[in-house]
């Protein structure tokens, strides 16, 4: 009998185990060995977790990684990779007695099966706007199916230069840009990234920005050391023309044409330059012989002959130029050695106006000269003190100039009381503009306003060193001084 019943036990275990879900063979053993790898760069992924299904041993892989199992029994198993940032992956692989099966496993990142963005939608400005500011508010719409987290960058191209304007990193959708050029056309579009994906890119649209206004009045500020040419229109609002890395003085507009002339810096030397209202086709006409005289910041140049020529100083001697930079020609040259620091040229009289000095800014004249170079008549001489700021009246008859009647002479050249006088040339008198002048300070360089019921000059502290303001007054010598520029100087008005 008990026999009969240690039987049945061996019988009972032998089922047991034959009904396992799992049948490995308990007769051998063999080794698993592989490696783990990123997939697409298969970069070596170390530490990561192998194991296997039935359970063996569980290994992490090497700096190379790799890894080995050993005296695993013979049989199937599901070997299994798993690393931290990584989709697991199972592969199959079938044990036989003192063998070894290699295994590798390639791991996808685990965003793998993350989405794209969906295709930013530009809503504004809409395709093809025009008259837009220049400053303008770009708007568009992005989402992503699994709401990650989205980076917008922003690149803006024009129809003018290579130039591309690039925002990045930005969180909403919305961005403002500012000092965009006039009358350009832009082309915009937006690109999004979830950090997971790749760049997804919006359609391009593109807007166009208003004309440049037409002002008429322009004038020079000093920044950073250098000198910087601006218009302002009726408004109050300026426009920068000129680089602030260059500098640049003196503006003169052309009557009837759409150029502004100014004197600018060049390796040393001052020669005159062109360029169109917005400060664009920027053009150098003197070369080899620059502008030049006394004080630099005080030399005048002058548009002639309905706008085909220029007339400029160099020290004693007056020259024309055509405004190509061709056919110089002296016409005129001081008697007594004076330099000549500033001129105007009147298309009606065919004549022009000079002011000459000496080295240091004194022993002054102001005489008007015929197209030969022949002195026609004196507006002033055989007077102390400094004077300038030339300017003729549409028909020649009269003169706009400045003078310090304080008479005073100094090596800093500081005037004390300069004054705005009207001279009429046929009955050769002068008549004082500056009668209610603030007391302490200076009326400078002076000019008419196109219809001549006003004139616009710089007042400022006689003390030398104190800004520059524009102002406007009319002619009727009432108490009427109208500030049109805070810091500005040399204006002109056409």
């Amino acid at each position: 009998m008990k026999v009969f019943l240690k039987h049945i036990s061996l019988i009972f275990i032998v089922i047991l185990v034959s009904c396992s879900e799992d049948k490995v063979s308990v007769t051998g053993t063999g080794n698993i060995t592989g490696k783990v790898v990123s997939k697409g760069d298969n970069t070596p992924l170390e530490n990561a977790k192998v194991s296997t299904s039935p359970s063996t041993s569980i290994v992490f892989t090497d700096a190379g990684g790799k890894f080995t199992i050993n005296n695993a029994a013979t049989g199937t198993y599901s070997v299994q990779a798993q690393k931290e940032g990584y989709l697991s992956k199972f592969e199959s692989s079938t044990i036989t007695e003192d063998n070894t099966v290699n295994v590798i496993f390639e791991l996808d990142i685990e965003t793998a099966n993350n989405n794209a963005p969906s295709t930013p939608i530009l809503s504004l400005p809409v395709n093809d706007a025009v008259n837009q500011a220049l400053t303008v508010e770009l708007v568009w719409t992005g989402s992503d199916p699994e709401n990650d987290d989205l980076f917008y960058e922003v690149k803006l191209l024009n129809n003018q230069n290579s130039e591309v304007l690039s925002f990045t990193d930005i969180v909403n959708t919305t961005l403002t840009v500012s000092g965009l050029e006039f009358n350009t056309k832009y082309f915009w579009q937006v690109f999004v990234s979830d950090n997971i994906n790749e760049l997804v890119l919006s359609e391009t649209f593109n807007f166009t920005t208003i004309e440049f206004p037409n002002n008429r009045t322009f004038f020079t500020r000093k920044i950073n050391g250098n000198n910087v040419i601006f218009s302002i229109d009726e408004e109050g609002s300026e426009y920068q023309l000129t680089s602030l890395n260059t500098n640049s003085w003196r503006p003169r507009k052309a009557s009837n044409l759409d150029k502004l002339a100014f004197l600018r810096s060049n390796g040393g030397q001052t020669h005159i330059y062109t360029m169109d209202l917005n400060g664009s086709n920027v053009s150098q006409v003197t070369s080899s012989i620059p502008v030049n005289g006394f004080n630099l910041e005080a030399l005048d140049f002058e548009w002639k002959n309905n706008n085909t020529k220029f007339v400029f100083p160099n020290f004693d001697k007056l020259y024309h130029i055509n405004v190509n930079g061709s056919g110089i020609t002296q016409i005129h040259q001081t008697l007594n050695g004076n330099f000549i620091t500033e001129v105007d040229w009147n298309q009606s009289t065919q004549r022009l106006a000079l002011k000459t000095n000496n080295a240091v800014g004194y022993n002054v004249q102001i005489y008007t000269i015929n197209n030969s170079g022949v002195i026609q008549d004196y507006v002033l001489q055989s007077v102390s003190g400094a004077a300038g700021g030339l300017d003729y009246t549409f028909d020649g008859s009269k003169l706009l100039y400045t003078y310090d009647v304080s008479g005073n002479e100094n090596s800093q050249y500081r005037q004390l009381n300069t004054h705005m006088f009207v001279y009429t040339i046929a009955s050769s008198t002068s008549q004082d503009l500056s009668t209610s002048k603030p007391a302490g300070t200076n009326d400078l360089d002076a000019r008419f306003s196109p219809n001549e019921a006003d004139v616009i000059f710089v007042n400022t502290s006689n003390d030398g060193i104190s800004q520059n303001n524009i102002y406007k007054m009319t002619l009727d010598l009432d108490e009427n001084r109208t500030l049109l520029i805070s810091n500005g100087k040399m204006p002109d008005w056409k």
